[in-house]
């Protein structure tokens, strides 16, 4: 146990030291006298609707799990479902270790359910994945439709055609359960995707921009791929200096690309936000008191 502990302490202070180098490297790539110009001249209105489509794509992604919860035979209601979801969304944003909201969601699941935590585990992984697969799907498309790319669009379609065939492949081999929701699940993973994407394209009309979207979005998506990964404060400097990196690579503005980071962080935030109702009143889930990360950690390390 006591050594658990020590490389859970060990990978949290790797975590910080990585995003403190992030925000760094970032903070001597813009202007921030330049980046709180743009701030202040932003469109609430299109802010509002950005706001709006991360809500639904939260809204989407709940509903994407449950129907993988479904399949290991675990039926809640979408209700209860979606509050535990706004928990977790609340605590990946403040869990640096380990654990965070999938963590708590496994825990809770298989405290009140007659069910084991590695079956739970294993929706949860899936419903990672999935969302995975439709980010590779919708980056595959945006990379079409850019030429400056140079990548020949036989090669992107056949990449996409490949990756698909193997991973329903790998789902016919060792979880053959998972291909009775395959379709509904993956819609909903597009849908995800694409209403976090809308939720860029609106960040984007805030801030007054009236150019190709196309090289804005390919580096919000690849940097998306930061928020997969379990990380401190919810990906905060890290999706900033891939934002940076790749406009820099692509020779576009980085005070906008680093800007439309920043406002999707603050939205995701907000969104995150509506889950301390059920920190404050854990009755709702149907419990007394929220549970320790030490307790969380505890439980799924005891797990068989």
């Amino acid at each position: 146990m006591k050594k658990n502990k020590f490389w859970t302490y060990i990978k949290n202070i790797f975590k910080i030291l990585i995003t403190v180098a992030a925000i760094y490297w970032v903070s001597q790539k813009i202007s921030f006298t330049e980046l709180r110009s743009a701030l202040e001249k932003c469109n609430p209105l299109y802010l509002f609707l950005g706001l709006l489509s991360y809500a639904a794509s939260q809204l989407m992604a709940s509903s994407r799990l449950n129907s993988f919860l479904k399949v290991i035979g675990l039926h809640i209601s979408e209700r209860y479902n979606l509050r535990l979801y706004q928990v977790g969304l609340l605590y990946n944003f403040f869990l640096p270790g380990g654990i965070g909201g999938d963590g708590y969601k496994i825990y809770f699941l298989k405290k009140h359910y007659a069910i084991r935590g590695r079956r739970v585990l294993t929706a949860v992984f899936f419903d990672r994945l999935s969302g995975l697969w439709a980010l590779s799907i919708i980056t595959g498309c945006l990379i079409i439709f850019m030429p400056r790319l140079s990548i020949p669009n036989v090669v992107t379609i056949s990449v996409l055609i490949i990756g698909t065939a193997t991973y329903l492949y790998f789902l016919q081999l060792f979880f053959k359960e998972f291909l009775s929701k395959f379709i509904i699940t993956h819609i909903k993973a597009l849908a995800v995707q694409s209403f976090q994407t809308l939720s860029a394209i609106a960040i984007l009309y805030a801030l007054g921009f009236d150019g190709k979207f196309s090289p804005y979005l390919l580096i919000f998506l690849v940097s998306s791929l930061v928020a997969i990964v379990p990380s401190i404060l919810g990906g905060a400097g890290l999706r900033e200096s891939l934002m940076a990196f790749g406009a820099e690579y692509f020779q576009l503005d980085p005070h906008l690309a680093v800007l439309v980071s920043l406002l999707f962080y603050i939205i995701s935030l907000l969104v995150a936000s509506s889950g301390l109702y059920y920190i404050l009143r854990p009755q709702r889930l149907g419990i007394k008191k929220l549970p320790s990360a030490e307790e969380v950690e505890e439980e799924l390390e005891n797990e068989e």
